[in-house]
């Protein structure tokens, strides 16, 4: 009986986890919907009001690497509740934000307190399911909420916008975010630093960390200054040689921040190069075809983030069970595969949908095909960037693949919406119409999104091992390949 009353303990512990997590993936999206809201109410200009996703994007991917390698140090319970505390405390003074500046400091801070809160929730997975079964079964669920809040964000952030107002797509974290913690001190255990002993590498921190702001605020500011100004070049260059120098640095400490046989693992460097083409895939997703339902066809934000709604079924359907199967059945490099170029196609199927579409024949197919390849994908490559690293690694590994994911998702975006900027400029040069410019350029973004998504697939089925779920003993044997 105790081990049932343990097993239900620890399923408990997990969506706990995932709900910590899940107010994380809302936050990147949740706000898109409610922006013209927000600049009529706070007297954004255009340029500014960006800084509401950028601060909190700029943060968020500067320090997760610092995040995951403080868990491994500190214990991963310590600061999965350090970071929901920061996390909700932030977005209460998101909610209250009555100036521009007072907005952007607390999404700065939200990103920040996001940031530990997914580093560490992944490494607390893997430590509380040991046994291959329910590990896959576990990072499905997980993998569902990473892959379906972006999309799920779109839903709720038109349904809070239209029902209340902008200030609540931040309010409501306060009453989840205490939640979050009561549960949490109830079913997680404390659990020990898996790297006590080992001290916090502070160089290659500030010097890591550095870097990833700079790379992020180049991406995120690159369509607004120019991608060739010297100020975007000059930064971008700034990132290069800060990060040659972690590399430099983490060669030579003896407790490494990051340490670079990590990387040796052909599993953990394919699974990360994958999530980087796969999340520029997955904003090509979430954000241009809102653009498109929102500017080309005229769907209200209610009706665009009810157009998601089939596809984060299908997720639901396939993270919640069938991709753990399919895991275990298959391993970890066909169903990846198969997953990603499902999702290309989807993406394929958006580059050729009408100025005039209907949403039967023209966005729920490639709405479902998206849902069905995230919902096969997303948990193998997880399972490909955590199954191979070692006990006491697991939170720098969880870091460095949410890096992945967001340093993907930025650029990618960034790419996307420039190159569909300048295909609208040139049709509108060439004598098109505003709408039929606008969908040529997204036209351009689904399709070099597709191209994305086909590249990723190609890679995993090359260049991952096939192997599926390894179990705590066969954790202990692995070797540098």
């Amino acid at each position: 009986m105790s081990d049932v009353l343990e097993n239900r303990k620890r399923w408990w512990a997990l969506l706990v986890l995932c709900l910590g997590d899940l107010m994380i993936v809302l936050d990147m999206t949740i706000v898109n919907v409610a922006l013209p809201s927000i600049r009529e109410h706070l007297g954004f200009s255009e340029t500014a009001l960006v800084w509401v996703v950028n601060a909190y994007l700029l943060t968020f991917g500067g320090f997760l690497l610092l995040g995951g390698r403080l868990g491994d140090l500190y214990g991963y319970r310590r600061l999965f509740l350090c970071g929901i505390v920061f996390f909700t405390l932030a977005s209460l003074a998101c909610g209250l934000a009555g100036s521009r500046e007072a907005l952007i400091a607390a999404r700065a801070l939200q990103g920040l307190g996001g940031a530990v809160v997914s580093a560490v929730a992944l490494s607390l997975i893997i430590s509380l399911f040991t046994e291959p079964g329910e590990r896959a079964k576990a990072m499905g669920v997980f993998g569902f909420v990473m892959a379906g809040g972006g999309s799920i964000g779109v839903l709720l952030g038109g349904v809070l916008t239209n029902a209340l107002d902008w200030h609540w797509i931040f309010l409501v974290n306060i009453p989840v975010g205490i939640a979050v913690f009561a549960l949490c001190l109830r079913l997680i255990p404390a659990d020990r630093p898996t790297a006590a002993g080992a001290r916090l590498d502070v160089a290659g921190a500030v010097t890591v960390t550095a870097a990833l702001m700079l790379a992020v605020y180049a991406i995120v500011n690159g369509n607004e200054v120019g991608w060739t100004s010297a100020r975007t070049l000059g930064m971008l260059a700034a990132a290069v040689l800060l990060l040659a120098l972690v590399l430099w640095i983490e060669a030579r400490v003896r407790s490494p921040l990051m340490p670079l046989g990590l990387f040796r693992l052909r599993n953990v460097a394919t699974a990360n190069v994958v999530g980087v083409l796969w999340a520029a895939a997955m904003f090509a997703w979430f954000f241009v075809s809102a653009l498109y339902m929102q500017l080309v066809l005229g769907y209200s934000p209610l009706q665009v983030g009810l157009a998601f709604l089939p596809s984060n079924l299908i997720m639901a359907a396939f993270s919640l069970g069938l991709s753990a199967k399919m895991v275990m059945r298959f391993g970890i490099r066909l169903p990846l595969a198969i997953g990603l170029g499902v999702a290309a196609l989807g993406l394929a199927l958006f580059a050729f949908a009408p100025v005039h579409g209907e949403f039967l024949p023209h966005v729920l197919p490639g709405m479902l095909l998206l849902g069905l390849g995230a919902g096969m994908a997303f948990n193998p490559v997880l399972f490909a960037a955590m199954n191979d690293v070692p006990p006491d690694e697991a939170g720098l590994a969880s870091g460095v693949v949410n890096t992945a994911f967001m340093m993907g998702g930025a650029l990618g975006l960034a790419v996307l919406i420039s190159l569909s900027a300048a295909r609208t400029e040139g049709l509108l040069a060439a004598g098109a119409d505003a709408l039929t410019a606008l969908n040529g350029g997204y036209h351009l973004a689904f399709a070099f999104g597709a191209a994305f998504a086909a590249g990723a697939a190609m890679l995993g089925l090359a260049l991952l091992r096939p192997g599926g779920v390894k179990g705590p003993a066969q954790e202990a044997a692995t070797e540098i390949p």
